[in-house]
């Protein structure tokens, strides 16, 4: 090859070779941007009691609670973050949160976080009602942990959710995939576990939890 062929051949390799650089450094974003926080809630401080609205910090949300025996879902904190404990629940029980002016949109970046502790073979699980009236059940766990746990997750991700007979708090149908997440009335967490009362034989608590969303209008 002649000088004049290697001087053109590292020339067109060059520019080649900036090209794909220049191609490489551009941004590629394959989801919308993360929304921001839609609510949070770290409920007040109280010694062990049933929990009600008055123990609701964010004066946007309202509670609501589904467990035959409400009186059962109890509150507490002290030494610990102040949370719901499932201890005492005779059956499944379920605990969600409101927001008084506007629905959640959870699809895509919608994020869910909270700070739980789970005792014995309890598993916390996504509550949510959607604005048709449906209740979904998640397939994501937080299960047995030595402490509190912070943990979060997508719940656009979430592959396989079942419907919820919220009267009886059970499971019921067959698997539901890719439900419609962009209008979400209720969010909140279910035990499909009665609790065993005090001591490590299995109960649920939840500390505080916080939602990420695009906020919809009711």
């Amino acid at each position: 090859m002649t000088r004049q062929g290697v001087v053109s051949g590292l020339a067109c390799f060059i520019v080649l070779g900036a090209g794909v650089s220049l191609f490489a450094q551009q941004p590629v974003s394959t989801r919308a941007e993360m929304p921001e926080v839609f609510f949070r809630e770290n409920w007040k401080d109280t010694p062990e009691v049933p929990v009600t609205q008055d123990f609701v910090l964010n004066s946007n949300l309202d509670l609501n609670l589904y467990q035959p025996n409400a009186e059962e879902l109890l509150i507490t904190g002290g030494i610990q973050p102040p949370h719901i404990w499932t201890g005492m629940c005779t059956s499944a029980c379920a605990v969600t949160l409101a927001h008084k002016g506007e629905f959640a949109d959870l699809t895509g970046r919608g994020k869910i976080r909270w700070l739980t502790k789970v005792s014995g073979f309890h598993q916390i699980r996504p509550l949510l009602k959607l604005a048709d009236g449906t209740w979904l059940v998640g397939d994501h766990v937080d299960a047995y942990n030595y402490d509190w746990h912070e943990s979060e997750f997508f719940p656009s991700e979430i592959t396989r959710w079942l419907t919820l007979d919220i009267e009886n708090v059970y499971t019921r149908g067959t698997w539901i995939e890719n439900p419609d997440l962009s209008k979400v009335d209720e969010i909140g967490f279910v035990d499909l576990m009665p609790g065993s009362g005090h001591g490590q034989g299995g109960w649920s608590d939840v500390a505080w939890i916080e939602v990420y969303a695009q906020p919809v209008a009711r």
